[in-house]
Order: C-alpha cells, then structure tokens, then sequence
C-alpha cells in the first residue's frame, strides 16, 4: 500500500510491504553514496540488506538508546559524511527506530545544509509514528528533543516483517502510540484495541495510525495547531520518561494519557492499556517528573496546553496550570 504524504514541495510516499527492505532500490534511489545509520540493537542483516543494494553504502553503527541523540554522536554521523566526501547528491538513510530516525534525519537536515533523507523504521512504535512527520531532534541539557528541525523524509518504506525480532515489550511500545490516536481521533481503531485480537490486526493498526497521522500533519505541518494532539499524554508522559529512564516513551506516555482521560471513559482506556501489556504500578518521584515536563518546550510560563478525550474518537484542547495537570496526574496515576 501506498499512502501519499501531500506537503506540496515536500511531499512524499509512505510504503507499507511486507518484505520492501528486501526491495529497497526499487522505490529509494541507491545509486550514490549512502550513510546507512542503524544501532546495535537492530538486527545488523538489516542494514546489510540496505547496503548492499547501494552503490556505494556506508553502514554507521551507533549505541542503542537515548544517550545516543546527542551532539557528540550527532557529530559523528556528520565526521563520517565529511570523511567519505559525501555531497549534496548523496542521501542518509536510516535504519532503526525512532532515536536512530531522529538522529540521522536531523544529521541529513543540517549536512550541506541538507541532503536526502529516507526512513526505515524498523520498531512498531517508529513505524506507527515517528518515522513519518519530518521531525528530527537530539537530546540537550537533559532535555528531550529540544534541538532539531523539521525536515521531511523523500520516501518512508514500512516492512511489518521487521517486527518479528521484536520482543514483547517492544510491540507494547508501540501499541501506545496508536492507542493514542484511536482516543482523539478514530473510535473504530479504538475498538480494534477493545474487541478484537492485537495481533492479527498489526497490519491494519499500522496502516490506520499513520493515514491519520498523515491528515494531521497535511493539515498543520510545524504544529502551529491541530498537530498537537499527536502531544495527547506526552506533557506528564515525557515528565515520567525523564525522570524514569528505564520505561520506554509507549509505556510513559501510556501512562500521560490516563489524567487527561475523563472519567466516564478512562476505565475502557485504562482495560486496553492492560491488554496491550501497557501498565503497571510505578513509584513516581513527582519533583523529578514535574520539573521535567515543565522544562519541555510545550509549557509556556506557569501554563501548559494539554489535548484531553472525553469521548474516544474526539478531542479537546485546554490550558491548564503546569501544577494543576500534575495535581490530576497524581490522582490518577
């Protein structure tokens, strides 16, 4: 399936295959130089799959996890494209999930003053969401994402046969991201969640998440409005992340979500999250979470703009209190 990304200049296809990273060069053109950047917790045939379809492919291999969107590994890809005479012809491809997508889309956005970026994710919850979208960030001052650019891919190639080397926790991950989307935005992907099995439904669940991730980011591309419900649970669930970095971003924002849930709907959530392998009882250091969700480039003085479902399917958006959305959080959570 073929969804189109209409962003006028910038637009761009988004592949959904099973098996396209097996046939890569037929939809990315591989026929110059390539920055193949992946990291060691990807399966390392995939990247050789890539590769090995380039004419001239150069695999960079860099730590698993957030450590690695920072400056210095930032540098690094930029080193390497320096070292091997990369031009403006040539193109960085990345291989990986989310971390590896944003390091290396805003390494291919700043080098020459950018080059040609495409995307493989090679996660659920990269594949779902952040693979598509055009942002690129790395971590900063202990913040996440807070610097980076918009900087849209050429093409998104999507294999759902990727995800078979995942573990569970990993599927859970990135579940959360399309629960998400289901709450403010699609009542029958919800009931997917509710009523059916997961699994034989992953397909669908993909294709679905990102068709509506499509309409929003069409409609408001550097998230001036409407893209920030894709923000629904991320205010406290990027607090809990930084303040608990042995949860995954799924499992955090999971959590976001509850307290901005109302209450006639929150237990139907709350029944799916347990189904998608998504909670579990936390102790939360509140002082760490709330200085870090309020250090997060949405908040805005002693203010916060928060989306909130009262009705799955549907969405408000609301300024809140930075004290209050915590006093909520803790009641819930």
């Amino acid at each position: 399936m073929t969804i189109h990304m209409n962003l006028g200049a910038d637009s761009y296809d988004i592949i959904v295959e099973r098996g396209v990273l097996e046939k890569a060069s037929a939809h990315l053109n591989l026929d110059r130089r390539v920055l193949v950047v992946t990291d060691s917790g990807v399966p390392a045939e995939y990247a050789k799959a890539l590769a090995a379809q380039c004419r001239e492919g150069i695999i960079c291999t860099v730590d698993e996890g957030e450590a690695s969107k920072s400056l210095n590994v930032f540098g690094k890809l930029l080193d390497v494209m320096l070292d091997r005479g990369f031009s403006r012809k040539d193109c960085v491809v990345a291989v990986g999930g989310g971390v590896v997508g944003d390091l290396s889309g805003f390494a291919a956005s700043a080098y020459m003053r950018g080059i040609d970026f495409y995307n493989i994710p090679t996660t659920l919850l990269s594949q779902i969401d952040s693979s598509i979208g055009g942002k690129t960030a790395i971590n900063f001052g202990g913040v996440k994402n807070i610097v980076g650019a918009f900087y849209q891919p050429k093409k998104v190639l999507i294999d759902p046969e990727l995800l078979k080397t995942l573990p569970a926790r990993q599927i859970s991950n990135g579940l959360a991201e399309a629960v998400k989307m289901s709450l403010t935005s699609d009542a029958g992907l919800f009931d997917i969640f509710e009523n059916t099995d997961i699994e034989s439904h992953l397909d669908e669940i993909i294709i679905r998440s990102l068709n509506i991730k499509k309409n929003v980011v069409e409609q408001d591309e550097k998230e001036a409005g409407l893209r920030k419900i894709l923000n629904f649970g991320h205010t406290v669930g990027h607090g809990i992340e930084s303040a608990m970095p042995a949860l995954y971003h799924g499992e955090c924002v999971a959590l976001g979500m509850l307290p901005m849930c109302g209450e006639t709907i929150r237990p139907r959530v709350l029944a799916v999250l347990k189904k998608c392998g998504l909670c579990r009882e936390l102790q939360y250091d509140w002082e760490k979470i709330t200085d870090a969700a309020f250090h997060d480039k949405k908040a805005d003085g002693d203010t916060v703009t928060v989306i909130t479902v009262n009705e799955i399917g549907t969405f408000g958006m609301n300024t809140m209190k930075c004290l209050d959305v915590i006093e909520l959080a803790k009641a819930v959570l």
